[in-house]
């Protein structure tokens, strides 16, 4: 892969005319400019990080954990360019490559989780499963959906991500203009695509980290596969995906452990002792054991500071100084790993290997078995799982025969004008001169895709409105 190819500014539809006069931003500022004015952008305010509708101010949404992934893919675009340019010495990457790198990593950032369910990432799960029970239970014309759509269009359903709702939701269903939605560049589209395989291709077993979901829906197959050629990456992850990536771990494994902190889920005191006892087989003197003892010098000093909560202060400092740390062992990672990423063989996350790894992997079982099988947090999944189920129900009952010679009953009919008339546009658009099947699987997408537009306090009121809870 080269580096010219992989900072393609070309976008699906082309419009430059060259640059207006008033107008000096790169192509990467602009898509920057567009996200951010985006409804879909602002919709991630209400939608779950880790705790559902959670009304305190500090715990963190979607949007703010996007906001601090885009912070931290900047300065690891940062790092990694200075890296390349006075270490490996790449001449392929030329100096004025970091800014769009970092302009690249930043709108990535912002981007990586906007196809997101309700409910955060137990709302993926509840759509794949809803799927695997019920799309057979379903039929069309007097045949099983399941027997109807092709093994791709299927596993599309079976194994929904939200990633991969990203790329559709940008390309296509943000209506900013026409069909092309946002229509942003291909460098940064190649970016977000974090798994660049299909439905069919997932391979959780082959120890390449790029296998382990789907990156495209088999709807936008086609604009997959010209990014993979514009952008030389042919089947291989993008580089920067890999930086992504390590923006995002390091935002949610840090802000997972004060989200849970400052929620009451841990105590400083086992926090402490969950770490200590994470460090089996670590050396007492060595950088894991020396991350465990800032925390407790932290508190100390905070302590003979007279702070009033010392644990909390300890706790938030100390996770600014895991966050630089956890920096510079990604930035390493690319380093090391530089001529295999290049080459599209890499098959690990950056962190791996380096001296971070044990900590990352402690933060996150840490915060998996003290913040997302706590009480609180089931109990909350319990009452969306059946928001959920109740809406897939709903909206797959009315859309099998929607825009079809068969009249939809009055209910149907009242669940499809709930469907956002843009969406239901770009289904027109698309499902021209497409066969029964293709345009019963666009139909399909139309119930992701509004789900998936649905903010958690949203999805909410529609469950209560719909079943007579006023």
């Amino acid at each position: 892969m080269e580096w010219r190819q992989l900072l393609c500014e070309d976008r699906i539809r082309s419009y430059r005319t060259g640059k207006s006069a008033g107008d000096l931003r790169t192509e990467f500022e602009k898509d920057y400019h567009r996200i951010i004015g985006s409804a879909s952008f602002r919709r991630l305010q209400d939608k779950t990080q880790v705790f559902p509708l959670e009304k305190s101010d500090f715990v963190r949404t979607r949007l703010t954990h996007s906001l601090e992934v885009s912070s931290l893919a900047k300065s690891l675009g940062q790092n990694i360019s200075r890296k390349i340019i006075q270490e490996i010495g790449d001449p392929s990457f030329l100096e004025p490559y970091q800014a769009d790198v970092c302009d690249i990593l930043q709108c990535a950032g912002l981007l990586h989780d906007i196809g997101n369910p309700p409910f955060g990432h137990f709302g993926e799960t509840v759509i794949r499963e809803w799927f695997l029970k019920n799309l057979g239970k379903f039929t069309y014309k007097g045949q099983s959906l399941e027997n109807l759509l092709l093994p791709q269009m299927k596993a599309d359903f079976y194994y929904f991500e939200g990633n991969t709702q990203a790329l559709r939701l940008v390309t296509k269903l943000h209506y900013l203009v026409d069909e092309h939605g946002m229509n942003l560049t291909k460098g940064l589209l190649g970016t977000i695509i974090k798994y660049p395989v299909s439905s069919l291709e997932i391979n959780r077993e082959s120890g390449n980290i790029k296998d382990k979901k789907m990156g495209y829906y088999y709807a936008e197959k086609d604009i997959f596969a010209d990014l993979q050629s514009s952008l030389g990456t042919e089947g291989a992850r993008h580089p920067l995906s890999y930086v992504l990536e390590a923006a995002d771990d390091i935002a949610y494994l840090t802000a997972d452990i004060e989200d849970a902190f400052k929620k009451g889920c841990i105590t400083f005191g086992q926090l402490v002792q969950e770490l200590e006892g994470c460090g089996e087989g670590e050396e007492k003197d060595g950088e894991y054991f020396r991350m465990v003892n800032s925390l407790k010098e932290r508190y100390e000093k905070a302590k003979a500071r007279g702070i009033a909560e010392p644990e909390g202060h300890a706790v938030q400092n100390w996770i600014v100084r895991v966050q630089a740390k956890l920096i510079t062992c990604a930035t390493d990672g690319f380093a090391h790993n530089y001529k295999q990423i290049m080459e599209g063989k890499h098959t690990k996350e950056l962190i791996h290997g380096t001296d971070g790894e044990r900590l990352a992997w402690a933060l996150g079982d840490i915060a998996y078995r003290y913040a997302f099988i706590s009480q609180p947090i089931l109990k909350l999944e319990i009452a969306a799982e059946r928001i959920m189920d109740f809406l897939l129900e709903k909206f797959t009952d009315a859309v099998i025969y929607y825009d079809t010679d068969k009249e939809l009953n009055a209910v149907q009919e009242k669940m499809m004008a709930l469907v956002s008339d843009n969406y239901k546009a770009i289904y027109r658009i698309y499902s021209q001169n497409k066969d029964e099947t293709e345009k019963l699987y666009l139909r399909l997408l139309l119930i992701t895709d509004s789900i998936c537009g649905m903010t958690d306090s949203y999805a909410k009121s529609l469950y209560q409105e719909l079943n007579g809870m006023i």
